[in-house]
């Protein structure tokens, strides 16, 4: 054998089998990742004699005296970046920058014609972050990025500062790193949806070649514990073990096996022998809670904090404001009607995974893919009886999350191997296993019914909420509270009444998913609030204009007022006339003979969890004169690493290149909750503009006690401190502090309240072919309020991914579970994840509005664009079709049989031949 790689020359035979992405990862490449293994996602994507190829399903052999090029050998030899890496970074065409490897190889193969038909030359390449426009604006040339030059850092679109390091190849994500004596670990899962374990014989797996150990429940700790990560563990159920005797659904974990290669482990796990005893299993939310149906967990209430464990019911909300029976009562026009939401994949390119090893000083060390590493370590600690000086967790960069990676899924077993073992051992799950050994965004069924009086003022607004949470608890009574308050709360009516249930089943379990409840409760509650201003004949726009909750008001849910939650700017009413003015522009024409029809929808989140989400940073001055910023949020395509430096830029009178950023390791800081619920701005962006500032009041303190001048005459400026005689710079400063002792460093803390809301609005242009089901988007538009706009390239970012997202849960993914309670599409083209040619070019909008509370007036914008598009979706279909949709997803077939049905459907005649 005999292969170049980027230039360098290869003799190694491959492994039987092996292909080709996983011959270059072992030789360092590792700027081809695993996305699918399957050739769905394109990720792996190199060039073998100059022709793109996706290296998961190339055998490595067949590139026996060829040339191979990786992301990595793309820029010359002087380090020159090749023109598509140049553009990328010009354009920011990514975000957590996963895919990026693969569409640069892409790129950089088109020619000329190919590069007229995108949506043709991209379909073997998924993004799951950018919405693809990004990735659009990088191939066609359109720079966004400013240069990171002096003046005030925060407003400007200033680029990621791994840029370079993702487009050439060199961002290490969790697996990017070599581990000497590695061991590999695979899982036996269960094939039944409930049963209990009566016998496992490990004989036949341990005489595996390679084999080192098979752990199984009688290895595990007997606590139990919740995968979901709060800062509060409370919030959840303790219902979870490391490995259990009884299975709960089809694909929990019964066994790990760690052998020397993923391939010896794999064949231990087939040797492993499993007896179960059948128990009943129940698969629906409903017939869980009826009496007689069998019980997922039978546990005592009170210690595992499961609302009525005999009940299946983990958790409940039941409120009423006033009496919804008077409201509708006294309204001229009631509609009820019952909404579901379907299970979606999280779908983060990078799978879940872990490696652990113990470092020099004998401490355990975890390098997970997860939002939450300080949240991770204290849960492992506590399962594992270890102080917490004994464990490091750091997260590398992320790709991708989406609430998803707020789990501890499987640094508890690695832990276990790692901790038995005393060898670095790895985990990481294959595609498959993200469908149906990870978590799902919530299915929910929703029974809303709402009345009006004929001028348009709503009297009484209902729920009725049903959430599957599958066979365990993370996340699912949060997921409940939550979706039934600002989905309510956004809307003034006297009277409101709710009635949640948060509902195990013998499911894979469901867990936090962008939104976080609000996007399924959203699509009930704004398209009754569509068909309710039909039967008033009036415009639903308006209608909802007229009830939606002004500045300065209260937040009433039936769940109970917040009483840290405030509306600290309110953007709301320039949201809705963006919509109106979008509504009377000109607009591309529709196909002859396709319906065309408009839709809206209204959305208002909080800017952070209830309960406190904790923040600390850490700013310090280097002996360069540069800066040192420690934060704990992880990086995983939210873009708070450029955000915090740009904050801290600002603070210290400084450029974002000489700030450096520490950030995902238990090491740097102190505490952090984790990057979820839209925090990695305003609180952790809040600490670090206390630490940043708090440092800057050091910095010019102690200058004037140096130069004795009046602290008035010093101000910080680019690398010195200006005085009326001249300038110290910051090396100078830094060097008379060490002279006398004094560090030039600041702590900054925020605990995540008080809190406020953000705003979002979503409308659509549709048109649909009656006699197929076909829609076309003929324009989409997104008014968001975020406060002061950090960084408005990355916040765009944001809300086209979150919309490009939302769009493939409204659209077509569906985790679909078969009547044995397996999950039926455990790969990405079954699953139908959205593609180029899928996303249309959202406009995106940004309110003129700046935050009491957030830092610098920013406002959270990750989840909150997800929010609003299956209702203005579903409205607009609506408006074009006259029937209402109640069921996501709004697939093409489901939309066909709908207009068949329709009384108002006339099919166009054939077309003669």
């Amino acid at each position: 054998m005999k292969i170049e790689i980027n230039g360098r020359s290869f003799a190694e035979d491959p492994r039987p089998g092996q292909c080709l992405r996983t011959y270059l990862r072992d030789r360092g490449w590792f700027g081809v990742k695993k996305g699918c293994d399957a050739g769905d996602c394109g990720a792996c994507t190199v060039h073998v004699d100059g022709e793109p190829v996706h290296s998961c399903l190339y055998p490595a052999f067949r590139a026996d005296g060829r040339t191979v090029t990786t992301v990595e050998g793309l820029a010359a030899e002087d380090g020159e970046l090749h023109p598509v890496q140049r553009k990328f970074l010009d354009a920011q065409g990514f975000q957590c920058g996963f895919c990026t490897a693969g569409f640069l190889m892409t790129t950089a193969a088109l020619d000329e014609d190919q590069l007229t038909d995108l949506p043709r030359a991209f379909k073997g390449n998924l993004c799951r972050c950018t919405g693809y426009r990004a990735i659009e604006d990088a191939v066609r040339g359109v720079c966004h990025a400013e240069a990171p030059g002096a003046g005030e850092a925060v407003g400007r679109n200033l680029p990621a500062p791994a840029g370079p390091q993702v487009v050439t190849g060199k961002a290490r994500y969790t697996f990017d790193i070599d581990i000497a004596d590695l061991l590999h670990m695979k899982l036996l899962r269960s094939p039944h949806a409930h049963a209990r374990i009566t016998a496992i014989d490990t004989t036949a797996a341990l005489q595996v070649p390679g084999v080192h150990a098979v752990f199984t429940h009688y290895d595990a700790p007997e606590r139990h514990f919740s995968t979901a990560r709060h800062e509060h563990p409370t919030e959840d159920p303790d219902d979870t073990r490391v490995l259990d005797d009884t299975v709960r659904y089809v694909g929990q974990r019964v066994a790990a096996v760690v052998a020397d290669s993923e391939a010896a482990a794999e064949e231990g796990c087939r040797r492993v022998e499993v007896t179960y005893e059948i128990l009943p299993a129940v698969l629906d939310p409903e017939e869980a809670m009826r009496p007689g149906a069998p019980v997922v967990h039978d546990k005592d209430a009170a210690t595992a904090r499961i609302s009525r464990p005999q009940d299946n019911v983990v958790g409940e909300a039941h409120g009423e404001i006033g009496s919804v029976e008077a409201g509708f009562a006294e309204a001229d026009a009631v509609y009820e009607d019952t909404y579901r939401t379907q299970r979606v994949q999280h779908a983060s390119l990078e799978t879940h995974g872990a490696v652990a090893w113990f470092d020099e000083d004998n401490r355990l060390t975890v390098r997970t893919s997860s939002q939450t590493p300080f949240l991770t370590r204290r849960a492992l600690c506590a399962l594992y009886d270890l102080p917490e000086e004994q464990v490091r967790v750091v997260a590398g960069r992320v790709g991708g999350g989406f609430g998803g990676k707020q789990e501890m899924l499987v640094e508890d077993i690695v832990a276990l191997a790692v901790l038995r073992l005393r060898r670095p051992v790895k985990l990481e799950y294959t595609r498959a296993e993200q469908f149906y050994g990870a978590t799902t965004r919530h299915p929910f069924t929703i029974n809303v019914k709402v009345g009006a009086r004929r001028d348009g003022q709503l009297t009484a607004l209902q729920l009725r909420v049903v959430s599957n949470t599958g066979a365990y608890g993370n996340h699912g009574p949060a997921v409940m509270f939550h979706s039934v308050g600002e989905s309510m709360a956004v809307y003034r009516a006297p009277h409101k009444k709710v009635d949640a249930f948060s509902v195990y089943t013998h499911t894979v379990p469901a867990g936090a998913f962008r939104g976080y409840g609000l996007g399924q409760v959203m699509f009930a509650v704004e398209s009754a609030l569509d068909e309710l201003a039909r039967q008033l004949d009036l415009d639903p726009l308006e209608f909802k204009a007229r009830n939606i909750i002004g500045p300065g008001e209260s937040m009433l849910s039936p769940g109970g007022e917040e009483e840290d939650l405030h509306i600290a700017s309110y953007g709301l009413d320039q949201c809705v006339s963006i919509v109106r003015r979008a509504r009377t522009e000109p607009w591309e024409a529709a196909p002859e003979g396709w319906l065309v029809g408009e839709g809206a929808a209204l959305a208002m989140i909080a800017t952070g969890p209830p309960g406190g989400h904790i923040a600390d940073a850490k700013a310090s001055l280097l002996p360069d004169g540069g800066f040192d910023l420690a934060v704990g949020t992880a990086e995983f395509g939210n873009g708070t690493t450029t955000v915090h430096r740009q904050i801290a830029a600002g603070e210290l009178a400084t450029t974002v290149d000489r700030i450096t950023v520490r950030q995902s390791d238990t090491d740097v800081v102190r505490h952090d909750t984790g990057a979820f619920a839209s925090t990695g701005t305003v609180v952790a962006g809040k600490a670090t503009l206390r630490a940043s500032r708090a440092l800057a009041d050091q910095l010019l303190d102690f200058a004037a006690a140096h130069l004795q001048l009046p602290r008035t005459d010093c101000r910080l400026a680019e690398e010195a401190v200006l005085h009326p005689g001249g300038r110290l710079s910051l090396k100078e400063l830094h060097a008379a502090g060490a002279a006398v002792g004094t560090e030039f460093t600041a702590d900054g803390h925020f605990g995540g309240t008080p809190r406020s809301v953000a705003f979002n609005a979503q409308w659509f242009r549709v048109a649909v072919d009656p006699d197929t089901g076909e829609i076309r988007i003929l324009r989409s538009v997104h008014a968001a309020d975020a406060g002061k706009v950090m960084n408005p390239m990355q916040c765009r970012g944001q809300v086209e991914g979150g919309v490009a997202q939302a769009l493939g849960a409204t659209l077509f993914e569906n985790v679909r579970i078969d009547e044995r309670g397996a999950v039926e599409t455990a790969a990405f083209r079954r699953y139908r994840l959205p593609q180029y040619a899928d996303v249309p070019r959202t406009e995106v909008h940004f309110m003129e509005t700046a935050d009491a509370i957030g830092p610098l007036g920013a406002k959270s914008m990750s989840e909150s664009p997800f929010n609003p598009v299956a209702p203005a979706f579903a409205n607009a279909l609506r408006d074009a079709t006259g029937v209402r949709f109640t069921e996501l997803p709004l697939t093409r077939d489901r939309v066909w049989l709908a207009l068949a049905n329709s009384p108002r459907h006339t099919p166009r005649p054939p077309v003669s031949p």
